[in-house]
């Protein structure tokens, strides 16, 4: 009952229906009864990245409007701008009296006990707002994405068909749930009667492995930098019951799917979609005939792919990119090799970005979501990304807008230009490459010194921004290749780097 209870605590509050809830925890019980309870109450959750800086929490914060914080002791100082009230968490699972969380779930105990549900009322449109989550963008600032309560059932029942998730099946808290709502696995756990086992941190990786031992975990989700980590762990050995995995965050190797099913025994769902999807939109169902008609290699090459739309969703398209809305987009030919925009549509994509009526308009250009994703269309109807057409760097799973990085770099007294596009990382998929043309009156400062002037770009870097959204790579250049019009080329800077496969 702690989530009606913490649903009443809120009504009590005065948090009514389209208020926005804001929350900032890692993965532990405080924020599962946040994402079940403030829908409870018709009003909005926010769920916010943990690795922010303040200055990212305090824009976010505003923009959505949020009347109240609930924030985990550990993460309490990214609260100290917000002008609103503040409830701060000592993750004590009700075993300390002076958690201020835990004293306000109290104050909702007495209606959750005698009153309960029905006190609560269903929502009367589906249509309605349940949450907004961040999601880095080309414009540098974070978009809030704004989901919806039939959006978010039908993602959480799609997850768990593609799970194959039911009461008997135990989900290990991986993937953050502040991260597209955990792709609605709280709500598809809940609808499966499944068990959940939280971490509130990965740490080395030995939580994960004892986890899976002690609990007998059936389902987790993970990046491929994460799934690296789990492969490449001393404890790491064949798992004697059933598991599977939902991969997605960036493109994972067939190698790595290979590793995943033949050395550890766990099987892999290759799943795709973005925060505006409500995470997974399309999924890649293995079928039988492939073990027979394919080699090992071609196998898991195919397993590596992008498959098609989700159960719950409308069908993707891969459109060609001179096509128009006017005339009607045209798809690009399934042979493998013609390369288009995937676009979307349907019950899992965003009702709008929050407070952003452009940059909605211009996402849903002639009815379909444009992911800015590139891919071709297989003979066999699968979908295959080749390449990101924005420039968002995905590092370890997270978005790291490459303009939000160049702001923050501008800010160094020394830089007179700079691009940053993603490079290839082994480990986290992709990291920043800075490439800097420095101001005329320091280059002899720094001549021959290129590894010190990374160093302290790097350091100048730490407070302005996250630990995924900092550059790896510092290049001090002379020249930058531009348009006519004096728009960087940053995909001739990407040309430069080789791409990395998993080892």
């Amino acid at each position: 009952m702690r989530v009606c209870a913490l649903a009443y605590a809120l009504k009590k509050k005065g948090i009514k229906r389209g208020d926005r809830v804001a929350v900032i925890c890692p993965n532990v019980p405080m924020i599962l009864d946040m994402i079940q309870a403030v829908p409870a109450v018709h009003a909005i959750i926010v769920p916010l990245n943990i690795r922010l800086t303040v200055p990212e929490v305090d824009y976010i914060l505003e923009h959505s409007g949020s009347k109240l914080l609930i924030v985990d002791h550990e993460f309490a100082h990214l609260a100290k701008n917000f002008k609103g009230e503040v409830i701060v968490s000592k993750d004590s699972g009700g075993r300390d009296p002076t958690d201020a969380y835990e004293q306000f779930i109290e104050t909702g105990k007495y209606d959750a006990d005698f009153i309960g549900w029905q006190g609560l009322e269903l929502i009367d449109d589906e249509d309605a707002g349940l949450a907004i989550c961040y999601t880095s963008g080309t414009t540098g600032r974070p978009k809030g994405v704004l989901t919806t309560f039939r959006g978010t059932y039908l993602g959480a029942l799609g997850n768990a068909f593609s799970a194959k998730m039911d009461n008997e099946s135990n989900y290990l808290w991986i993937l953050p749930a502040f991260h597209a709502l955990g792709w609605c696995f709280p709500f598809a756990i809940t609808a499966a009667t499944s068990g959940q086992v939280c971490l509130r941190s990965v740490g080395d990786y030995s939580p994960i492995w004892e986890s899976i031992s002690r609990d007998k975990i059936s389902v987790y989700c993970a990046a491929p930098t994460v799934q690296i980590g789990i492969i490449n762990h001393p404890s790491a050995k064949p798992v004697d019951h059933d598991i599977r995995t939902l991969v997605a965050g960036a493109a994972p190797s067939a190698f790595l799917i290979n590793t995943l099913e033949t050395k550890l025994n766990i099987k892999v769902v290759h799943v795709y979609g973005l925060t505006e999807t409500y995470g997974p939109i399309t999924n890649n169902v293995e079928q039988p005939e492939w073990k027979v008609e394919l080699t090992q290699e071609e196998f898991y090459k195919r397993k590596a792919m992008q498959g098609h739309a989700f159960i719950t969703a409308d069908e993707c398209r891969v459109i060609r990119p001179e096509s128009s809305a006017a005339d009607g987009y045209e798809d690009v030919n399934p042979d493998g090799h013609e390369v288009g925009e995937i676009v979307m549509r349907g019950n899992i994509a965003l009702k709008e970005y929050w407070n952003d009526p452009e940059a909605t308009a211009k996402a849903f250009e002639g009815g379909w979501f444009h992911s800015g994703d590139l891919a071709v269309r297989m003979p066999y109807g699968m979908i295959s990304i080749q390449d990101r057409s924005k420039d968002i760097i995905i590092s370890g799973g997270e978005n790291a807008s490459s303009l939000s990085i160049e702001a923050a770099i501008y800010q160094h007294p020394d830089v007179l230009e700079c691009a940053v596009v993603a490079r290839p990382h082994e480990k986290y998929g992709e990291r920043a490459h800075a490439f800097i043309i420095l101001r005329p009156h320091v280059q002899a400062k720094w001549d021959g010194k290129p590894d010190a002037f990374a160093a302290e770009l790097k350091e100048f870097c730490k407070p302005l921004l996250p630990g995924f959204a900092r550059p790896e790579w510092v290049e001090i250049t002379s020249d930058l290749p531009k348009t006519s019009t004096g728009k960087i080329q940053k995909h001739e800077l990407r040309k430069r780097f080789p791409r990395i496969g998993v080892q």
